[in-house]
């Protein structure tokens, strides 16, 4: 950039920043530093696992901060502390209670302490799991560790606003919109945008011309690795330098812009969102010339892999340092002024983390106070119990306890005890299930939704037939369910490969597009991964969508999508966010692999925090698509391949029947043996019922419905203890969902 250019940018700049403001930017930076050098002492002293911190990226932050508007969304990645301070979502003390993992959401209100520091989000729910109105404040969607899985959720959240502003239905939803007004900002490294997700999000928001603004932070190394290794012309924007739009192609507008300076980056940050707020398209920012001055991570230091050179030049180009001399030649501050607010940052911060500190200690005080009179007490009953002494010693020393180590004293001391009749061994037993059953709130609630939409709260509702009812094709029962569905709730919108113009390969949308719209019913590349994302941006601002995968095999490109992200939303926020995404596909069919898997050990192995939904029917999948929209938890609904044809009974309440989920069916009944299965092998295990019938042999079947949640009333146990055999039966591999299913009843039900 050019010194004319330069001057051009700070006469711009300067009319709409004032000199407060320029100086409080320099306080955020100077704080937001303090905390990243401070936070890698405290790892080191112990009193943190890890640390991962955004030194070097403070300058870009706060110029991004800058044009985000409330009502927009940032989907970003573990650097972005400085402009969650600048927006002022996240405070010092804050910041601190995630690096040392508070699990109290008023300390810690990003994830109760649930994720490694520098995971970012804001809260979107109120207690009860309803809506806040996320048009009026500022919105953080919960960070994943992933490198570059945020970008198929930065995809999905650009492709709401896009939705928001082109569908007219819509536009009275404004707890979740301004008329799409909002920009989706993503942030990303540099080193991951060799990622596949970042191509394929770069190249889907391309595509749909959404309102995504993609800042990458490039200090040229990932990890230890540097550039070269990475990027090709070793510059992502070069690389990508065909998607700029031109006035005959669409495209992104692509604008690069130095970390180190200023005046720049808030000239470009104001000119990037002003086009793709109003233009609604995608933009890319490519900061370059940044500095990560204390490495990539406290797993090590970075003078073992840059250069001499290298580190000369980070140490003066470094971006507060920069701006410090900026300010300087300016006038706007003297050298004593900038060292006096550096002065008053640093104690601010450390301010902070003596307070964070101290009430990590506090919350735990209780537990460790009464966990250590209990053991005294028992030393004192049985003072020839010389383990005991010492145990009690042990804890006593314990510097900085927390509940890890009184609860392992607990149970020593209960192990101690294990051939004394003494009343001390009961109540040091009932205070450590009191412990465990409040630790479970502490680190284990909100795997699935606990509020009153939760899907288990839904209330079933019988298929009602009549002698008029027709007989169909179980597709049909789907398109007729899916019908009603778009005609009662315009937030329900459905995406994939072949959905749109032909209405899916199976054709339960059939006709759906051409009377709801395109922005309902809407055709997608060949691009599971962002699939899942436009599900999951969609879901995350309040509309109810329905991403589709053409077949259970291809599930696997878009797993980590939905095992990192989807699954853990509720989990990792602890209720603060909610993904209620619909993933529609099907299998089943038993016919090879590659378009008939069923890879179902892999599903139940990954997406706990999901539903798994396995109908055995359409009938019973448009019942179960009725419950879900009634409900604020993710699924996985997987429809039999090979039922699209078979003929069903059409029911008249086709639009309200629900199907309770977590509670099998028994569809046969019978005396000699329990077959426990689900979706295609019903019918499998229902004809060898029939032959075995003929020689005198009874067959109980029943199909569990759901995988997860799994029967709820025990119903396979009741029907065990009356025929005291069973068989699970699946489609799969051994060891899969049968193992599952057996592992259930036997643990679970006993």
């Amino acid at each position: 950039m050019t010194s004319e250019t330069t001057e051009h940018l700070e006469t711009i700049v300067s009319a709409h920043i004032s000199k407060d403001e320029i100086l409080n930017d320099y306080r955020i930076a100077c704080e937001s530093r303090h905390a990243s050098l401070i936070g890698r002492k405290e790892v080191f002293m112990g009193k943190a696992k890890f640390g991962i911190f955004g030194d070097g990226k403070e300058l870009a932050q706060i110029a991004m901060a800058k044009v985000f508007r409330k009502g927009d969304w940032r989907s970003g990645y573990y650097r972005d502390q400085t402009f969650m301070f600048a927006i002022g979502e996240l405070s010092l003390q804050e910041y601190f209670a995630q690096l040392y993992a508070h699990t109290d959401v008023e300390a810690e209100p990003a994830t109760a302490g649930r994720c490694m520091n520098g995971h970012f989000a804001t809260r979107s729910l109120n207690p009860d799991g309803t809506w806040k109105n996320l048009a009026k404040m500022y919105n953080s969607s919960a960070d994943v560790s992933p490198t570059g899985l945020q970008m198929p959720r930065a995809l999905g959240l650009a492709y709401a606003s896009k939705l928001f502003r082109q569908n007219e239905n819509l536009h009275n939803l404004s707890q979740f919109s301004n008329k799409g007004n909002e920009i989706s900002f993503v942030t990303i490294g540099n080193a991951s945008t060799s990622e596949g997700f970042f191509y394929e999000s770069i190249n889907a928001a391309g595509v749909l011309q959404v309102p995504m603004l993609v800042s990458i932070w490039d200090d040229a190394y990932g990890i230890s690795v540097s550039q070269e290794y990475h990027t090709t012309k070793m510059s992502i924007s070069k690389a990508l330098a065909g998607f700029q739009r031109n006035q005959n192609e669409k495209g992104y507008e692509i604008m690069t812009v130095n970390g180190w300076d200023y005046m720049a980056l808030c000239e470009t940050y104001q000119r990037a969102a002003d086009i793709c707020r109003k233009e609604h398209i995608p933009l890319l920012v490519h900061v370059e010339q940044m500095t990560q001055p204390q490495g990539h991570s406290t797993s090590g230091s970075h003078e073992r892999y840059k250069p001499a050179e290298r580190l000369v030049w980070e140490t003066e180009h470094d971006c507060i340092k920069k701006m410090g001399e900026w300010i300087i030649s300016q006038g706007l501050a003297s050298a004593e002024e900038l060292e006096e607010i550096n002065k008053n940052t640093l104690k601010t911060a450390n301010d902070a983390r003596n307070n964070a500190w101290n009430a990590f200690i506090e919350s735990m005080q209780a537990d460790y106070d009464e966990g250590l009179k209990l053991i005294a007490e028992t030393t004192r009953r049985y003072p020839e119990m010389k383990a005991l002494e010492q145990l009690k010693l042990e804890l006593e020393r314990t510097i900085n306890p927390i509940r890890q180590d009184v609860i392992r004293s607990i149970k020593k001391a209960i192990r101690l005890l294990r051939f004394e009749s003494t009343g001390m061994k009961t109540v040091m037993a009932d205070w450590l299930k009191r412990t465990m059953e409040a630790n479970f709130d502490r680190y284990s609630s909100h795997l699935y939704s606990e509020t009153a939409e939760n899907g288990l709260q839904t209330a079933p509702i019988p298929a009602e037939y009549d002698e008029k009812s027709a007989m169909v094709d179980g597709r049909q029962v789907l398109q007729a369910c899916f019908d009603a569905m778009f005609e009662r709730d315009h937030r329900v919108l459905a995406f994939g490969e072949d959905v749109g113009k032909i209405g899916d390969v199976n054709q339960a949308f059939a006709g759906l597009q051409e009377k709801y719209g395109e922005w309902r019913i809407t055709d997608t590349g060949i691009r599971e991964m962002t699939i899942i994302g436009q599900g999951i941006g969609c879901a995350l601002r309040g509309l109810r969508p329905i991403a589709e995968m053409q077949y259970l095999d291809y599930l696997i490109y878009g797993l980590i999508a939905l095992a990192d992200d989807v699954a853990l939303t509720t989990y990792r926020t602890k209720g603060g966010q909610k993904c209620p995404l619909i993933v529609r596909t099907r299998g089943h069919r038993l016919e090879g692999i590659f378009h008939s898997g069923s890879p179902m050990s892999m599903i139940l192995s990954t997406l706990r925090g999901m539903y798994v939904l396995v109908p055995r029917n359409m009938t019973q999948a448009a019942g179960m698509y009725n419950t879900l929209l009634k409900a604020d938890n993710p699924a996985l609904l997987i429809e039999c391949l090979n039922g699209y044809r078979l003929k069903e009974r059409l029911p008249n309440n086709i639009a309200d029947f629900t199907i309770p989920l977590g509670v099998p069916e028994i569809i046969r009944e019978g005396t000699d043996l329990t077959v426990v299965t689900y979706g295609s092998m019903c019918r499998i295990v229902a004809d060898a019922a029939k032959q075995l019938q003929e020689i005198g042999i009874s067959i109980e079947i029943i199909d569990v419905q759901t995988l997860i949640p799994f029967d709820r009333p025990q119903i396979i146990l009741q029907s065990i203890q009356k025929t005291n055999r069973v068989i699970f039966a699946d489609e799969d591999v051994s060891g899969g969902a049968t193992a599952y299913m057996m592992q259930k009843v036997l643990d679970e039900q006993n």
